[in-house]
């Protein structure tokens, strides 16, 4: 056998086993990688089960669902407590402030109660904390200021929940007029009330959600079986406004009397753009007197000084 004929076999060979070696690193790479997407995808099933057995009623070893649990009795038994309770007169007047601020769930007080009970605690933790690193220890400030911080965190939650109902008072006062507005051109295209008030308050969704959700609440009692009137005495106590207890009494009148409800509502609309109309100039007419102090304590004192500075340095340096 000559050596050329040698070499090109070994040569041939050696091709043959480097792509064979090549193919073999391949498939091992591919058949690693395809274990171990198994692999993963059989751990991600297992936790899959393993959380949702953590979380059926049985899993009584997650701590997560233990403390969960825990809470949620101690917020039903709070409900429950302040529910028996709900004859007295504290608790009408916070079911009724928790409903002007737009709260609607039965563990409104239950929460309010809580919120109150930890800012306060909390506030005082915090001030007993801190307070000793600035160099209060012992003095009596540090009692005044967790004195004050105990207050703070009793009142903040009462504080936030006005804060919500005069916002939410704002809107409905703002809007009111236009959803009589709305009704009147719903009333005169042939509506009946109930299909207008499902209008309009899906027209003043962008405008005025808050108005618009109520709206939307009463239009849900009336299909619940709810009259009319009731639905709208509702929907003025919901939002606050006597203006809406009016139109409740209205719609009552008019109804009984045979009235026509369009012309009603039409004489009641051109009352509310006059309400609205009165309190924008009632509040331009009080700008002035509202800005008397402001520039007492802000600009007086400053054109005082730019008026008599030249005085007195004329007076100081004697050159008249």
């Amino acid at each position: 056998m000559s050596p050329s004929i040698t070499f090109d076999l070994f040569g041939s060979g050696a091709t043959t086993m480097l792509s064979l070696l090549i193919f073999l690193a391949t498939g091992t790479l591919a058949f690693a990688v395809m274990i171990g997407i198994r692999a993963r995808e059989a751990v991600r099933r297992r936790a899959a089960r393993v959380s949702i057995d953590a979380d059926s009623p049985g899993g009584r070893r997650s701590l997560r669902n233990s403390g969960v649990r825990a809470a949620e009795k101690l917020v039903d038994y709070t409900t429950k407590h302040y529910s028996s309770s709900a004859d007295s007169k504290d608790m009408k007047m916070l079911r009724r402030r928790l409903l002007l601020a737009g709260i609607y769930s039965a563990r409104g007080p239950a929460y309010f109660f809580f919120a109150r009970l930890v800012l306060a605690v909390g506030l005082v933790f915090v001030a007993i904390s801190v307070l000793p690193i600035f160099g209060f220890s012992g003095k009596a400030s540090l009692w005044l200021f967790v004195m004050c911080g105990g207050l703070l965190g009793y009142l903040a939650p009462s504080l936030y929940v006005d804060r919500r109902i005069k916002k939410r008072r704002m809107e409905h006062q703002a809007g009111f007029p236009d959803f009589m507005d709305l009704l009147v051109v719903c009333a005169d295209a042939g509506l009946s009330m109930e299909a207008s008030l499902d209008r309009v308050g899906r027209e003043l969704g962008d405008s005025y959600p808050s108005l618009s959700a109520n709206i939307h609440m009463a239009n849900l009692e009336i299909r619940a079986g709810r009259t009319m009137t009731e639905a709208l005495e509702h929907l003025g106590d919901r939002l606050g406004l006597e203006e809406a207890r009016s139109f409740a009494t209205l719609i009552q009148q008019s109804d009984e009397l045979g009235s026509s409800i369009s012309d009603a509502l039409r004489v009641y609309s051109d009352d509310m753009r006059h309400k609205r109309l009165s309190r924008a100039e009632e509040k331009a007419y009080s700008l002035p007197a509202k800005l008397a102090v402001p520039m007492m304590i802000c600009i007086f004192p400053v054109l005082f000084v730019v008026i008599l500075c030249p005085v007195i340095v004329r007076m100081m340096t004697g050159n008249w």
